[in-house]
């Protein structure tokens, strides 16, 4: 039987998990470097505490918790069911882990190795890679698997697949149907720090490679913004919010949001696009929609098992 796990970067499950999931993700030098190496932990306890109650305001519009880590267990049942129809006589079994809360990576390993797996496929759930996000959870499960022997294959980055441009470009026809005139399209991307771009990280390289796919597709006019700031570096702009108002001024009166670095629904698109920049639009004039999340849908799922069936041969 062969093991997929389905990386992401989790979300906290309660309102009590928000500081601790906040410590963890600030604490991870490969998402963010916080003076030096001795000092990271102090200061993303600093920032986290610092933190939390404003972010608990956030994810009380929300609900209370982020759902990040529900869907990302429905999208592992979901790829589990179809890689069962479409193995080929291959027998799947697919799990979850996250980076920075439960059910984290290295537990969701030692529990494939439990249940007597062998070999996995370790996929990452951020279609463009960056070393703050693949590169980060991934290192986390090579150690996992290494430790405990088994033997893997990762699937590091797939921002330009054409199975998932073309689930990704069904929610875009889907949104732009919204709208009564043809709406301007707004990419909004999670932001990194400068300074990783800088070095060579080929995030927002991926990030446009995959708008570019999409333009093949879909006949758009478009722009890129980024998003979900945090923590004292320079980050990679221009933001969103700014964005909006630039087109504002533009005379844009339509505008559709597209998630394009996000694969399912959380903080990032239910409270910043959904509640604050859709609020901010309104003030502005425009009316502005997102489209839905990639979550379960059967095409993005059938493009997971593609990738999954594809690489399985490599092991």
């Amino acid at each position: 039987m062969t093991g997929v796990l389905l990386l992401n970067m989790g979300g906290p499950d309660s309102t009590e998990a928000i500081r601790p999931f906040l410590y963890n993700l600030f604490s991870d030098r490969d998402i963010i470097r916080l003076g030096p190496a001795i000092l990271q932990k102090p200061i993303a306890w600093l920032i986290s505490t610092m933190r939390s109650a404003h972010s608990e305001k956030m994810y009380a519009q929300i609900g209370g918790k982020s759902p990040l880590p529900l869907i990302t267990q429905e999208q592992a049942e979901a790829l589990e069911a179809v890689l069962r129809s479409a193995g080929g006589g291959e027998s799947y079994r697919v799990y979850a882990g996250m980076s920075y809360w439960k059910p984290y990576i290295e537990d969701a390993v030692a529990r494939m190795a439990d249940d007597g797996i062998k070999d996995i496929v370790a996929l990452s759930l951020y279609p463009q890679y960056s070393a703050a996000t693949t590169g980060s959870a991934m290192n986390k499960f090579r150690a996992a698997a290494d430790a405990l022997h088994i033997r893997y294959h990762c699937i590091e980055a797939w921002y330009d697949n054409p199975m998932y441009i073309g689930a990704l470009a069904e929610k875009i026809r889907k949104g732009m149907d919204c709208f009564s005139e043809k709406p301007v399209v707004l990419f909004s991307a999670h932001s990194l720090p400068q300074k990783l771009i800088d070095e060579g990280d080929p995030y927002l390289e991926h990030t446009l490679r995959t708008i570019e796919a999409l333009e093949e597709e879909i006949k758009l006019e478009w722009h890129l913004s980024f998003q979900s700031r945090s923590g004292p570096v320079k980050w990679l702009g221009l933001s969103t919010e700014k964005m909006i108002e630039d087109l504002c001024e533009e005379g844009v009166k339509n505008l559709l949001v597209v998630p394009v670095s996000f694969v399912s629904d959380h903080i990032e698109t239910l409270y910043e696009i959904d509640i604050l920049y859709k609020g901010l639009a309104t003030k502005l004039g425009i009316n502005l929609k997102r489209t839905e999340s990639l979550n379960t849908s059967p095409a993005f799922i059938a493009a997971l098992a593609g990738m999954v069936i594809r690489h399985k041969h490599i092991l």
